[in-house]
């Protein structure tokens, strides 16, 4: 179909999470296609407003998605708070508004999938297992410019938290984090921490030259007081260490797990209690492959102050590793009791992670900002890296490809943000700096 490879060419990918390649996914036939807004990570400001401001490529994008998976039923998910942009689609079109409460992990999309369409995706599976294809916001208005030649060589982001003026920015990929700084007034603190993503999923940005990614939804900046760096700071040792002589077998983390009250395997205190008691069989372990990866266990459940989810993160990895595979691929018929009355409020987990003074608006700024220098990873996507189209010392426009899919592989093509000359290629990144003059 012409929009699949239009979206191939473009190198669309999910806009934040994993990144996974859109033209795969509108590859697929689905009944439902529905639309994640939720953005339900605290101080991420991205998708809740830039409907308005995309609104023609929104519409456009939605229905060349509807067209490609031959969607009978187009659902566009969106919390109740989020007034703009809901205003700005009713009577827009055919599609529904599905509106959510204001609770964590409103956006995980197998909730989402269960919230809209009462379907329980399996274990270990995906929402096309039930007929549905499940696309963020920006990951729509990035197919509707795609209809038009436009490849993804922005990234819309919200800088926010100890910053002076909070802020959403639309930024070329590739855009050294030392600059969105700058645009969000600079960084309020002396010694802090930098998150990309949000501060229950989000992983710590290494240096101020790191860059913007096709799946960077925030950069969150933290003094290295808050009680967010000692979640994040801790190496896998210490963290092991702290299961094994603390935990206190309350299973708070399973009564609260997304996954669990969804009819999952997922309890993560069977994780805990083979850790710390010994007292649960080690085949539940690979029950680390259900894991969603929210947070809530660490970050809201555990009066401990343990961490089920890094835990959980790292068996995954060791049994990917090992080449054991998730046995876990049960079709729960129903939810477990209470899953309703058991959604965390988003208000409550802001004052529980000491968040409220920085949950403030980070409004949509109109910038024209070219970074001299750009550094796109050729991995930023669920699969293979890109393989680099150009060599050092070749001149190259904004919107050139410089990165091909693999033959036969899974991956995003990569293009040029800015003009200028390819100045270094690595196994990892390709860097173009601007022509002065």
């Amino acid at each position: 179909m012409e929009i699949v490879e239009k979206v191939r060419e473009a190198g669309i990918v999910g806009a934040g999470g994993a990144g996974f390649p859109t033209h795969i996914k509108l590859s697929s036939q689905a009944e439902v296609l529905i639309v994640n807004g939720a953005e339900c990570e605290p101080l991420l400001r991205v998708d809740q407003q830039i409907i308005p401001h995309e609104k023609v490529a929104f519409l456009r994008g939605l229905e060349a998605a509807r067209r490609a998976v031959n969607a009978k039923r187009v659902v566009v998910a969106l919390k109740q708070k989020y007034k703009l942009s809901i205003d700005s689609l009713k009577g827009g079109g055919p599609y529904e508004l599905f509106l959510l409460g204001d609770f964590y992990p409103a956006g995980d999309e197998q909730i989402l999938v269960y919230d809209v369409t009462g379907r329980i995706v399996p274990e270990g599976g995906i929402p096309l297992n039930v007929g549905c294809v499940v696309l963020n916001v920006e990951t729509i208005i990035n197919i509707g410019k795609a209809i038009d030649g436009q490849p993804v060589v922005d990234k819309y982001v919200t800088v926010s938290g100890a910053v002076n003026k909070p802020g959403t920015f639309k930024l070329p990929v590739g855009t050294a984090v030392r600059d969105a700084l700058k645009l969000a007034g600079e960084v309020s603190v002396e010694d802090f921490f930098l998150i990309d993503g949000g501060p229950n999923t989000g992983k710590i940005i290494p240096s101020l030259d790191f860059p913007i990614l096709k799946t960077t939804k925030g950069i969150l900046v933290f003094p290295k007081s808050h009680p967010l760096w000692g979640k994040f700071a801790p190496d896998l040792k210490v963290v092991l260490r702290r299961a094994a002589s603390t935990c206190c077998n309350c299973r708070e983390c399973t009564e609260l797990c997304p996954r669990y009250l969804l009819g999952h395997s997922m309890e993560p205190h069977h994780i805990m209690k083979v850790l710390s008691w010994r007292l649960a069989e080690e085949d539940k372990l690979t029950e680390a492959y259900l894991c969603s990866d929210c947070g809530l266990c660490e970050n809201y459940a555990c009066p401990m102050g343990l961490s089920p989810r890094r835990i959980a993160q790292a068996l995954k990895q060791k049994l990917i590793e090992h080449k054991i595979p998730n046995p876990h691929r049960n079709q729960p018929s129903n939810t477990r009791a209470l899953f309703s009355a058991k959604r965390v409020p988003t208000s409550r987990l802001i004052s529980r992670l000491g968040l409220s003074r920085y949950d403030v608006p980070a409004p949509l700024k109109e910038v024209d900002f070219q970074p001299d220098e750009v550094i796109l990873p050729l991995r930023q996507h669920t699969g293979v890296p890109a393989k680099p189209l150009v060599r050092i010392g070749d001149k190259v426009r904004r919107g050139d490809v410089i990165g091909e899919i693999p033959e036969g592989a899974l991956g995003a093509r990569l293009h040029a943000s800015i003009d200028g000359v390819v100045t270094s290629i690595t196994a990892e990144e390709i860097r173009i700096t601007r022509e002065q003059g």
